[in-house]
């Protein structure tokens, strides 16, 4: 009886080792693929000489003559993975052949359909493009954007879904996140050798969590056996 009492809490401890490891084993393998992306025109202002991404829609910002604004197609999880405008984003170029007109503003607009990887199924991206628009001094900038990149599209929530006919349906649909990083990686110009090794460069975190779970199965049936033969005997 004295070794059952022994035997008893150490294989209830090795149990326990075991749920909590095979717990870990399904965090660390079930972390990434549970995150997506999403498809859609990201706004953006020019500040300073770099992009930031707007914290207000197209619809409310009402920006000043010789503002520089931007927008980018692409599939991204959040603002902070969002594809900035790609090129060149000067108002002085832009504006060049738009005089300052009294009662009236001139905003700077970049266009940026993004990358095949980015386009729906079936779809090719049109060429990035710069216009400047010249508007009222108290329109916003989706008015600026109406000016020179019809037709608009917008969804019943009035979130921006096509700009000058791109895409031509879709809005802000959902992309899985291996799709979204596989497609990003084609854009970059990664080839699919370099994936390859990126991925297979070192050991799965899941091969050594699961050799040790197996070990300490192994450990508690063991155990397990031992208690019997004690009760046995």
């Amino acid at each position: 009886m004295t070794a059952v009492r022994r035997a008893a809490p150490a294989f209830t401890a090795c149990v326990t080792l075991v749920a909590l490891v095979a717990t870990l084993l399904l965090l660390a393998s079930a972390g990434p693929a549970g995150a997506a992306g999403y498809r859609y025109w990201s706004f953006w202002e020019r500040t300073g000489g770099h992009w930031t991404y707007a914290t207000q829609g197209p619809a409310t910002v009402r920006p000043d003559d010789g503002a520089v604004q931007g927008f980018r197609f692409a599939v991204s999880a959040d603002s902070a993975d969002a594809s900035r405008p790609r090129g060149t984003a000067d108002f002085d170029t832009i504006c060049a052949d738009t005089p300052a007109a009294s009662g009236s503003k001139r905003v700077a607009l970049v266009l940026d359909f993004g990358t095949r990887a980015d386009a729906p199924s079936g779809e090719t991206p049109p060429g990035r493009r710069t216009a400047c628009a010249r508007v009222p001094a108290d329109a916003t900038s989706a008015d600026a954007l109406a000016a020179v990149a019809k037709p608009l599209r917008y969804d019943t929530n009035a979130l921006l879904c096509a700009i000058a006919g791109y895409p031509r349906e879709g809005c802000g649909e959902q992309v899985s996140a291996e799709g979204a990083a596989r497609k990003k990686s084609a854009a970059e110009g990664k080839s699919a050798a370099t994936e390859k090794g990126a991925a297979d460069s070192g050991p799965s975190l899941g091969l050594p969590i699961g050799a040790a779970v197996v070990a300490l199965l192994a450990a508690a049936a063991v155990w397990q056996a031992r208690r019997r033969r004690d009760e046995s005997g």
